[in-house]
């Protein structure tokens, strides 16, 4: 992981996320794979680096009470000297939440805690005290100290859920991300821009981040996902495009645990050197 981050500094990259799970996704809690926890390792990465900045994507809810959250982020982001991104989701991963034996709500219950996380931890690393009365969470004149090196320090919203997830980025999200096709994203961008009409503000002053696999290869790979981004640089350049004319801000390029780490290394490194010069 650190050479990937490593790769993607020098390439140029813009950001290196980490996810935030501790099993694989999979049917059940049997499974099992190596994942790291993601706050500690992120930390690695901003220690290890000088520009590129650093981000989550995304920090499960019901595994760090907000408050908590708040004062992780302001301290990495006095490690990374102000390169931190924070983003933020609901939770869902079902297999590592009955692993664990964390609970995990009801899907309109788990929304109506993250809108008041969100809440606490926007306030906490924004505002000199902070006091918050709600149904899950209460702040008393709480103080969040050293306070962010970024005023402020960009929230990252994720998920693509219509109802709720998007118009929540709407209000309280500098960024706002889901894992998409370009014809989705052209879909979603349309509900944020309108959810950001509803509550007077800006369309401008929230990012709108997507990404797939990536990988560029002028050999045959095995299993591929719909979206997946996968050929030669000409090819991948070509898929990429579409993402650019669909709106998108920035793009991530996920990696992906099936890609062999010598070969993911040099895909990013064509994706620096051949790629991405022709769509920045």
């Amino acid at each position: 992981m650190l050479s990937l981050a490593r790769m993607a500094e020098d390439g140029g990259f813009e950001t290196v996320f980490v996810p935030d799970h501790f099993l694989p996704a999979g049917p059940d809690a049997s499974v099992s794979g190596r994942m790291l926890e993601a706050w500690t390792v992120l930390s690695a990465i901003a220690a290890s680096s000088s520009h590129v900045r650093v981000g989550t994507l995304v920090l499960g809810t019901g595994y760090r009470h907000p408050a908590v959250v708040a004062n992780m982020a302001a301290a990495l982001d006095e490690v990374s000297q102000g390169r931190l991104t924070l983003g933020l989701g609901a939770g869902w991963q079902e297999n590592e939440h009955a692993a664990f034996g964390i609970g995990l709500d009801p899907v309109g219950v788990r929304l109506n805690r993250f809108e008041e996380a969100v809440q606490v931890v926007r306030a906490l690393l924004r505002d000199e005290v902070t006091t918050f009365e709600g149904v899950y969470y209460r702040i008393d004149h709480a103080h969040c100290e050293p306070m962010p090196m970024q005023d402020p320090l960009p929230i990252l919203i994720g998920g693509g859920g219509e109802r709720r997830t998007i118009p929540l980025a709407a209000r309280y999200a500098d960024a706002w991300h889901a894992w998409t096709s370009p014809a989705q994203f052209r879909s979603k961008r349309a509900i944020l821009d309108a959810a950001c009409d509803a509550v007077g503000r800006n369309r401008d002053e929230v990012r709108r981040l997507t990404g797939q696999t990536v990988l560029v290869s002028s050999g045959p790979r095995g299993e591929t996902g719909p979206d997946d981004v996968i050929g030669t640089a000409g090819q991948v350049q070509s898929q990429l495009e579409e993402y650019r004319e669909a709106g998108v801000d920035e793009f991530i390029v996920r990696d992906d645990a099936g890609i062999d780490v010598s070969d993911a290394l040099a895909s990013l490194m064509t994706l620096a050197s051949d790629v991405a010069p022709q769509i920045a």
